[in-house]
């Protein structure tokens, strides 16, 4: 993750919330990134659900999809349990075709309204992580999408967020990178079969590293954010 801006310094994430709303394409996307504060909010008695548009079933190699999906939504099962996370609904649209549809959009706003959120954090949909890392169209389109069906609230959420490079507000996760390392690990099939030369443990924790970034000598988690329903 690119670091804080130095010159003018991102706020702390918003402390007065409840209940926050994960929304992510597929199995693992919270891991890159948000664990740590994740495992931070429930650990203070936040309430953290995740909603998932696919089962991620086009995403382990050589392994058919009717196999890879349940074995996807298992592994992301155990991954959210480590930070907290009991609440994880996967909506069965197809991994690697999400597009930013009016079906989409209307689940979003369905879920959104349903479960009443205080916070709402989506995907990353920048074009790129970073010079020569470009970002997925899956990830593009669902964040689109988000931003689309939180336009389309009539009482929405008091926040909406995307995590991600370029923060505008942080969390300090220095003391929760371990259950985010944990976490990410849990995705054991869809890792070892991403890179079967580096152990599970060590691309989870290079991960984790990456994702965050030093802010007055701790490590956060950041946060970029899009609206706002607070006066």
């Amino acid at each position: 993750m690119a670091e804080p801006d130095a010159s003018t310094g991102p706020q702390p994430f918003p402390q007065d919330w409840v209940s926050l709303l994960v929304l992510v394409p597929h199995p693992d996307d919270p891991e890159y990134g948000i664990a740590a504060a994740v495992a931070k909010w429930t650990a203070a008695g936040k309430t953290v659900r995740y909603a998932l548009a696919s089962s991620g079933e086009a995403g382990i190699a050589g392994m058919e999809p009717e196999r890879a999906g349940p074995l996807r939504e298992q592994e992301q099962r155990r991954a959210a349990a480590i930070v907290g996370v009991a609440d994880v609904d996967f909506w069965g649209f197809p991994d690697s075709s999400i597009t930013n549809t009016p079906e989409l959009r209307a689940k979003i706003a369905a879920v959104i309204g349903e479960v009443r959120p205080d916070v709402v954090v989506a995907i990353y949909g920048g074009a790129e992580f970073g010079s020569g890392m470009p970002n997925q169209r899956d990830h593009i389109e669902f964040a689109a999408a988000v931003t689309d069906a939180w336009d389309m609230c009539g009482d929405p959420p008091r926040w909406l967020f995307q995590g991600g490079p370029g923060p505008t507000h942080v969390e300090d996760v220095q003391d929760y990178l371990e259950l985010a390392t944990r976490s990410l690990a849990a995705h054991e099939v869809y890792l070892s079969v991403l890179d079967p030369a580096t152990p599970v443990d060590e691309q989870a924790r290079r991960v984790v590293e990456m994702t965050t970034a030093t802010h007055r000598g701790r490590r956060v988690a950041g946060f970029r954010l899009l609206r706002s329903a607070v006066a």
